[in-house]
């Protein structure tokens, strides 16, 4: 289909019947991180890497919604260069829609058709918003975790679960101060943990220090690291959580609980 139909398809996405995209090779890059660590130049680096390598590649940036429109804010948009690259990048901003999660509903099926469609790397953007981020391995086969300088307590990323997932973890802006002291932090964070902790790198996305040390470590990423119960507990929840957003019956059954005809555990027997 063209890029117009696509734009549609993903629009659509309760319609999707794509099949569920293959374990190998991997092809879903996670990106997830607190606001303002520079996540949108560090995937605009990765796009032009993968392009150059001759990938066909779709981003997927899940932003903030318009409390008036409830549509995505398109701000990851206005900072990737690599969007207007060509037919070989498709870009799309996706709203959250206030889902819990901090994903929205149909991801994995958006994901599914990108692949169907020809797509050989696809990189999510999350919106950064800490403990809900967890929820990107359910969609995602490798997770980017990227840090800044100015992050503050990073161990408090380790309490939201992120860190004990990633599969890398990039301290970005290494060109200003208190990186390498992030980075350090973060590396006895993980040699307190328990199995083999993800590699820890330094970069910057302005001036492209490192960058391509982390090129090559994406490239390889071995089998996700992240605890196998872990992933699946947040598929089955994410699954979970779409199939009840999508019950013919959920806009009665919260209607009337909020109206105070109905006790959660009824609402809840009316969507069983």
């Amino acid at each position: 289909m063209n890029r117009r139909e696509l734009a549609r398809a993903l629009s659509s996405a309760e319609s999707i019947t794509a099949p569920p995209r293959p374990n190998e090779p991997w092809r879903v890059l996670g990106v997830t991180g607190s606001p303002g660590v520079g996540k949108s130049c560090l995937v605009d680096r990765i796009v032009s890497h993968w392009l150059s390598r001759g990938e066909r590649v779709a981003i997927l940036a899940v932003d903030p919604s318009s409390p008036i429109s409830g549509g995505a804010l398109l701000g990851d948009r206005m900072r990737m260069a690599s969007v207007d690259a060509g037919d070989d990048v498709f870009f799309r901003s996706i709203a959250t829609r206030n889902v819990p999660g901090g994903l929205p509903s149909r991801l994995n099926r958006m994901v599914d058709l990108l692949v169907q469609e020809g797509w050989t790397r696809i990189i999510i953007e999350t919106v950064g918003s800490g403990q809900s981020e967890i929820r990107i391995v359910a969609v995602a086969d490798r997770l980017l975790l990227v840090e800044g300088p100015a992050r503050g307590d990073v161990i408090q990323a380790e309490k939201a679960g992120v860190l004990e997932l990633a599969d890398l973890v990039v301290v970005n802006k290494s060109d200003l101060e208190g990186a390498d002291r992030v980075a350090d932090e973060i590396r006895l964070s993980l040699n307190l943990s328990e199995g083999a902790p993800a590699p820890v790198l330094l970069c910057s996305a302005e001036t492209g220090d490192g960058v391509d040390n982390m090129f090559a470590i994406i490239d390889n990423l071995p089998s996700a690291r992240g605890p196998a119960t872990a992933r699946a507990r947040e598929r089955l929840l994410a699954t979970h959580q779409e199939n009840l957003l999508s019950h013919p019956k959920f806009a009665d059954a919260l209607k009337g609980l909020s109206e105070g005809r109905l006790s959660i555990e009824e609402a809840l027997s009316m969507l069983q």
